[in-house]
């Protein structure tokens, strides 16, 4: 082989090779790609817990709408920021007999009153339910609003990166 031709397999060979290190993606372009597919994955994810959650608060409200039928709501709006469901006296069972049982309208606590004064006693069953009922709406309805600020962060991410 002679020296011309070796001159010319080499120039052919560099010449190749930085045809292919063109071609190949920077490191940067690869970041945002994955990031693009990470991205991909957590909005499907949050996609999935929607409908989870959703699911499950669509099956709580008619549990919850009957519970409704054994209360009245009350709310002093000047002086309370938060309401009770108070169990109707026709509801109460006979060892709650002239007791006046309060259900927080957020879940957080029962209150059993006998004659004007607060008392330790366990409240009747129905008012355990909807406690029960009423913090697992609340716990929902703040998980599906977290999630969808979630669907919406990773949707903004996925719509920026295709622009």
């Amino acid at each position: 082989m002679s020296p011309n031709m070796r001159k010319w397999i080499f120039v052919i060979e560099i010449s190749a090779l930085l045809l292919t290190a063109c071609n190949k993606p920077s490191r940067v372009e690869q970041y945002r790609a994955e990031k693009h597919i990470q991205d991909s994955i957590k909005l499907e994810e949050q996609v999935r817990s929607m409908a989870f959650y959703q699911s499950q608060l669509d099956s709580l409200m008619p549990l919850s709408d009957s519970l409704m039928q054994y209360f009245n709501y009350e709310r002093n709006e000047k002086y309370q920021d938060h309401g009770y469901y108070v169990v109707k006296s026709s509801a109460l069972s006979r060892k709650l007999a002239g007791a006046r049982v309060l259900v927080r309208d957020d879940g957080t606590e029962i209150l059993v009153y006998r004659e004007g004064k607060r008392v330790t006693d366990e409240p009747d069953e129905t008012a355990q339910h909807l406690q029960v009922v009423i913090r697992d709406i609340h716990e929902l309805e703040r998980r599906i609003a977290r999630t969808s600020l979630e669907i919406q962060k990773y949707q903004r991410r996925i719509d920026n990166k295709q622009l």
